[in-house]
């Protein structure tokens, strides 16, 4: 049987990927904005890793542009206060809501927040 290992998110600039992912708290070292693949490991050992859209056509000949979300990615925070905070952390620093905070009927808090490449962030945590 095949075990999910690593979600990777495809980048047009990793810096400004890097900068939002670190709103949320991963401890990315800065020295990895100039790299066109990274990775993050979690404790539980999942992996979350970015490559550069240059990447993907060197690896591929070619890369078009996606339409559309066919990808979700959730992050759980430790508390409903949390989703509150990293919400507000990612908006003020000019980055885009999908969904402001809400309680939502299946007893989460949840907000949805757009990353620099489009992609819908879900934030929540449990009641």
């Amino acid at each position: 049987m095949a075990t999910p290992d690593l979600v990777g998110i495809i980048v047009k600039d990793m810096a400004e990927a890097l900068k939002f992912y670190r709103l949320l708290g991963l401890d990315i070292p800065a020295e990895m904005d100039s790299e066109q693949h990274v990775e993050f490991k979690t404790p539980t050992g999942f992996r979350l890793a970015w490559d550069t859209v240059d990447l993907m056509i060197q690896i591929n000949g070619s890369w078009p542009e996606p339409n559309g979300h066919r990808m979700g990615l959730a992050m759980l925070c430790d508390s409903p206060a949390e989703v509150d905070e990293l919400y507000a952390n990612v908006t003020d620093a000019g980055y885009s809501s999908h969904k402001e905070p809400w309680n939502a009927f299946w007893e989460q808090r949840y907000a949805v927040v757009i990353d620099p490449d489009g992609n819908l962030i879900d934030l929540f945590a449990e009641f």
